[in-house]
């Protein structure tokens, strides 16, 4: 079995768990191909959806970011995401079977600004409450690149943001602080976390990108196969939101 008793165990009491080395050999083919996603220059546009921006710490600079989805213009991001080894890793965690949900690379590169705590599941009446995020490390993840930093035992608490359908960064006096674990993976290192694990990062203040394919699934019995589904709602939503300010000419693509 991928992943033992214990780590299985440690999910379940901490909302979170690492596994290292799961795809250590497709670690190098994985750097070559965010360098190359990078180079798609008509994709990379303001106003194209897929697209996410993440300012500079320092200059506030605008940057692009993240790609949301990937996996239809990257066939090796499928393969990953896709992978039966990590859907078998998903389903031990599930105790039944595993379905791909969402899939994004995050590049953020030297200087970008980090994410506010937050949960990563959204109460969308389609959203599944079994929606558990897996990171695969492209480069080097810690501290100092701004890792991932999650925080264990919230998981049990559900969502803790209002239930309206919008997403929602939490108060730092929701959640203890000092109790932050910073998930510091090497190329090819896996971190699993629950939907509901409060989680955050800091800027990236190395002089290398922190590149992560972040992706998530969910389980059988919580919707099966809506991958096609959520994306087609989550793109309305995204141009609605949008549209509140006043920016009215986005496109998928």
């Amino acid at each position: 079995m991928p992943l033992t008793p214990e780590q299985i165990a440690a999910y379940h009491r901490d909302g979170f768990v690492t596994a290292h080395g799961v795809f250590a050999a497709e670690a190098a083919e994985l750097q070559n191909e965010a360098a190359r996603l990078t180079e798609l220059k008509p994709l990379i546009d303001v106003n194209n959806i897929r697209c996410r921006w993440q300012d500079h710490a320092e200059t506030g600079e605008c940057r692009f970011d993240c790609f949301d989805p990937v996996i239809d213009i990257s066939p090796v991001c499928e393969r990953i995401a896709r992978s039966p080894l990590l859907r078998d890793m998903a389903a031990q965690l599930y105790g039944e079977p595993a379905f791909l949900f969402k899939d994004k690379l995050i590049f953020k590169p030297p200087g970008a600004k980090g994410y506010d705590m937050h949960q990563d599941y959204i109460s969308w009446e389609s959203f599944p409450e079994s929606f558990l995020t897996v990171i695969v490390a492209i480069d080097p993840s810690d501290a100092s690149s701004g890792a991932t930093e999650v925080f264990p035992g919230y998981h049990e608490q559900g969502c803790m943001s209002p239930r309206d359908g919008m997403y929602h960064t939490l108060k730092d006096d929701q959640v203890d602080v000092t109790q932050g674990v910073v998930l510091e993976l090497q190329p090819g290192d896996v971190a699993f976390f629950s939907g509901f694990t409060p989680h955050r990062s800091a800027p990236n203040k190395s002089e290398h990108s922190r590149r992560l394919l972040y992706l998530s699934f969910n389980t059988a019995r919580d919707g099966g196969d809506v991958r096609s589904a959520h994306y087609a709602f989550f793109h309305e939503w995204l141009q609605e939101r949008y549209a509140e300010y006043g920016k009215t000419e986005t496109y998928f693509r």
